[in-house]
């Protein structure tokens, strides 16, 4: 059986049992945030298999959002090898992938959408990009060519333009799904429900660089797609004014120095 975990009560792994060696920390920890896609799981987990094993030590983090078609059933045998956390209840995207990063284990994180489209041996080119001295936070793709239909395409470009003019984040491409960005800076971050459209202006926001690199799309082979156009671009508005908020309200200091005077004697 699946183990179910509420999206807040998921945390890193603790202390192994008495008598079990401890497992190292990897490096990597690929979240992919799922519901209802049990067609596109297992695939995918072999596309990133294929794209890792010999790049990095990593892990996978399934995060199935309460599905109701058997996804959870298709990675039941893959436990062990991959970590699966379910939602109760139906929390979202950004639920889902929040309740990954807080589960996994690894300093850098990279995020794919379950259904198939983002092609896991972008992974690596990202990692690396992120790993430089100096490298920003967070390095997200951008689709080179957009394998959807044409309706989903304008709506997305129409959003990104709008984004773009109002938070000035630089991003064409704030939607697609794969990125690679640092645990801890995610995790200093502000939730709310649809925060993975505006992880790169969250992280500017907060201080962090954002650097975007092309990457591949594919078409969507199996299942369908979970998201309709009318109902994001509603909800989009007022989150999009939310993030605009915080980044009027939001003053990092340019430094913080520790005064020891007096400390040592």
């Amino acid at each position: 059986m699946v183990t179910t975990v509420a999206s807040h009560a998921v945390q890193p792994a603790g202390s192994p049992p008495a008598g079990v060696a401890p497992v190292p920390e990897p490096r990597l920890s690929v979240v992919v945030p799922v519901y209802n896609e049990a067609e596109n799981v297992l695939p995918l987990l072999a596309e990133i298999r294929a794209a890792l094993s010999v790049a990095v030590d990593y892990e996978v983090v399934f995060v199935d959002d309460c599905s109701d078609d058997g996804t959870a059933d298709r990675l039941a045998p893959e436990r062990g090898a991959v970590r699966i956390v379910r939602h109760s209840t139906r929390s979202g995207q950004s639920a889902a992938v929040r309740t990954g990063v807080r589960a996994a284990r690894g300093t850098w994180i990279a995020t794919l959408d379950g259904d198939g489209q983002n092609d896991p041996a972008d992974i690596p080119n990202l990692l690396d990009l992120a790993m430089m001295p100096g490298a920003p936070a967070l390095v997200g793709g951008l689709r080179r060519k957009r394998r959807d239909i044409w309706s989903k395409r304008a709506a997305t470009k129409i959003a990104n333009g709008l984004r773009r003019a109002v938070l000035n984040d630089g991003c064409a491409d704030t939607g697609c799904g794969i990125k690679v960005f640092r645990r801890d800076a995610f995790l200093d971050l502000p939730y709310f429900g649809a925060m993975h459209r505006f992880l790169p202006a969250l992280f500017q926001i907060h201080g962090h660089r954002a650097d975007f690199v092309e990457v591949n799309h594919r078409p969507r082979r199996r299942g369908v797609s979970k998201y309709g156009n009318l109902g994001r671009a509603a909800i989009g508005i007022v989150d999009l004014l939310g993030v605009l908020w915080l980044k009027r309200r939001t003053r990092l200091p340019d430094s913080v120095l520790e005064d020891c005077a007096g400390q040592a004697r």
